[in-house]
């Protein structure tokens, strides 16, 4: 009987041991992926905007050069 006791007793502590370490272990590795995510956001909102001013001064100087050309008809 103290066999039987001392075996129950020792499955008891191995499942909750198993168990504990499996939720500490399932908690940071869920909370890296957030990281990355935002990481990769941070990075990507930089190139944009920089893809934004590049667009915005490529219009900028077709708009000269539309003006640069219209200029010399208007003076004749």
């Amino acid at each position: 009987m103290k066999k039987l006791v001392l075996f129950v007793v020792a499955l008891v502590f191995a499942f909750t041991t198993t168990v504990m370490a499996q939720t500490k272990a399932a908690a940071p590795a869920a909370a890296e992926p957030a990281k990355v995510e935002k990481k990769a956001e941070e990075k990507a909102a930089p190139a944009k905007a920089k893809k934004a001013k590049k667009a915005k001064k490529a219009e900028k100087a077709e708009e000269k050069k539309v003006e640069e050309k219209a200029a010399p008809a208007a003076k004749k």
